[in-house]
């Protein structure tokens, strides 16, 4: 087994972290529980209530980066003998309010940031009446609670003998034994050692202080000998935080081990990749990591003859070396998809069909290199990136897919045979009437089709680029208006589809209204001075049928421009597409889609 169970005891979890012999992998997110939480926690302890096991690593297997836990300042920080992979937030909230001796830095409910120290309300805990949280009491570093702003005080334990008073103890002293001997013989001088109040230590030393001495924090230790991708999967099933562990987090603790900070360059790259291409705005730490990968491996197999692959094991054993050898090529690659995505007017992540195929195809640019401008190498590139999309062939797990891609596609620009991809892409024409929203790829691959048809709006005329589309708030909306569809009682499947949307401008969907298209577009002839011919050529960019549309047709309109919707698949796929006379198409459409 690579794992044991056991039950340290919580003083020497919280001595380990002081001493630095436990530490966290880098990976870890920052401590961010607030003072309500720390509170409960504290309450919790004092009744000796469970408060979730923790999961160690046995430091010496995976080389993480280690860190010191917040509050912990070690000049220079020793080896760790144990990593935490999961319980850092209550393992921190402990080793800050009960072992560091320091105010805690932590927040408001609303993000305030604050100071705190905690103290029990004695007589509190020993009530068994009592809400124990209300015992737990939290003050500011000034030892201090005020209102009035600042002129009433409220709470004042400033001093051992304010404490003894009030019987208020001080949760900083409850793992030092000399400062809890020191202040249970100034509580009982204070009282003048008068029975009651020995007699009230006493009780409050079994029923409260013991209990935390006595406790034990439930562990799961990982050996030294559990592998990188146990470790990843094992964090994300069991963190408590709900917080998934990426394969980008773990890389950059790996590589951190070997002083390379993934997440700095990752930072300034994500920059550079973005600042003429929104695209990319879909491209995080782990996609980038992937496409690495995925050359490399691609590269390897060219070289070596071994397989393809690139799924998350793959990804976690990534040499660095590897990397900085090719992070500058799949930098240039994702800018050459961008660029070719832009000429398909696809221009932002948003109206970005599959981030997804991102991947491979950055990752065969990169292999490419400026072949890609070549016009042969493109359409074949485009070929399989639209079979892709309106085949809808990249909604699910993914990794499989990029490795044949990027085998099937390069050998297919060198001469070879068509990709499985082009090969197997399908397009049912009914398939247009249930792509009714932006969520699905193909339908965002039907817009981005039409604005490269030529769609112009209808009020300008003005072709949609990537200026154009930007500052127009090009958007995809209905031709026949949704209030009119209503009205008329058509059927929402067919008005609310990708056959009766084209992408328009925001200010021109506004002046459509929600009128009848033979009332819409008289106004626009007379509001913005368009002739009808040449309103009817707008109309055409978007393979919108004219007559139907001019004459308010709204069965024939979504007959003919289904039609039309299938030859520019067609073109984009390099193939027919079948069932434009099946049953199931006359059934949907009323008529078979002829070309």
């Amino acid at each position: 087994m690579s794992f044991r169970t056991a039950e340290p005891a919580l003083k020497d979890v919280l001595d380990g972290i002081a001493s630095g012999q436990i530490q966290l992998p880098d990976f870890q997110r920052g401590w961010v529980w607030d003072d309500n939480h720390i509170r409960s926690l504290i309450a919790s302890l004092s009744l000796s209530y469970p408060i979730g096991a923790v999961m160690f690593l046995e430091a010496g297997g995976v080389p993480f980066k280690p860190r010191l836990f917040a509050g912990v300042n070690l000049q220079p920080a020793p080896a760790p003998k144990t990593l935490v992979l999961d319980g850092q937030q209550r393992l921190t909230s402990m080793y800050l309010a009960l072992r560091s001796g320091q105010p805690v830095p932590t927040r408001t409910e609303k993000g305030a940031n604050i100071r705190r120290l905690y103290f029990l309300d004695m007589a509190q805990c020993l009530d068994e009446s009592a809400d124990r949280e209300e015992a737990v009491l939290s003050v500011p570093e000034t030892l201090q609670v005020t209102s009035d702003f600042g002129r009433k005080v409220e709470l004042d334990v400033s001093t051992p003998d304010l404490q003894y008073s009030q019987r208020l103890f001080p949760v900083a002293l409850l793992f030092d034994i000399q400062g809890f001997m020191t202040w249970e013989s100034g509580f009982s001088a204070h009282h003048q050692f008068a029975a009651e109040a020995m007699q009230f230590m006493q009780r409050f030393r079994n029923d409260i202080w013991l209990r935390f001495q006595q406790f034990k924090v439930p562990a799961i230790e990982l050996t030294q000998d559990t592998p990188r991708e146990a470790v990843c999967q094992v964090f994300e099933k069991v963190n408590t935080g709900g917080v998934t562990l990426t394969v980008f987090e773990l890389m950059t603790a790996t590589f951190a081990a070997d002083e390379f900070n993934l997440r700095d360059d990752w930072e300034a790259r994500r920059e550079r990749l973005t600042a003429k291409h929104d695209v990319l705005k879909a491209v995080d730490g782990t996609s980038f990591l992937t496409a690495v990968t995925l050359l490399a491996s691609y590269r390897r197999h060219k070289a070596l003859g071994t397989s393809v692959s690139c799924k998350r094991a793959d990804v976690l054993k990534l040499p660095l070396a590897d990397f900085t050898a090719l992070e500058s090529d799949l930098e240039k690659g994702f800018k050459r998809a961008a660029e070719l995505l832009a000429e398909e007017k696809i221009f932002d992540d948003r109206s970005l069909p599959y981030a997804t195929q991102l991947v491979p195809l950055s990752a065969i640019c990169a292999h490419l290199a400026d072949r890609t401008t070549q016009h042969g190498v493109k359409q074949k590139l485009l070929r399989w990136y639209w079979s892709g999309v309106l085949g809808e062939l990249y909604g699910g797990a993914n990794e499989t897919r990029f490795s044949m891609d990027i085998q099937d596609v390069v050998a297919w620009v060198e001469g070879g045979s068509e990709p499985r991809t082009v090969r197997d892409a399908n397009f049912a024409p009914t398939r247009l009437l249930s792509l009714q929203s932006r969520l699905a790829a193909a339908y965002k691959g039907l817009a981005a089709l039409l604005m490269k048809h030529g769609g112009r709006d209808f009020a300008s005329g003005t072709p949609i680029d990537l200026n154009t589309y930007f500052n127009n708030a090009i958007d995809i909306h209905h031709v026949f208006p949704r209030a009119w569809c209503e009205k008329q009682k058509l059927p929402k499947e067919k008005w609310n589809s990708v056959v009766n949307k084209a992408p328009l401008a925001a200010g021109t969907n506004r002046f459509i209204s929600g009128d009848a298209p033979s009332v819409y577009l008289a106004r626009i002839q007379k509001a913005k001075q368009v002739a009808p011919d040449s309103l009817d050529e707008f109309l055409t960019s978007h393979v919108i049928p004219v007559q139907a549309l001019r004459s308010d047709d709204f069965d024939t309109f979504i007959r003919q421009r289904a039609a039309a919707l299938l030859k520019l698949i067609e073109q984009a796929m390099g193939k027919a597409i079948a069932g434009r006379d099946s049953e199931e198409t006359i059934k949907a459409f009323g008529a078979e889609l002829s070309s």
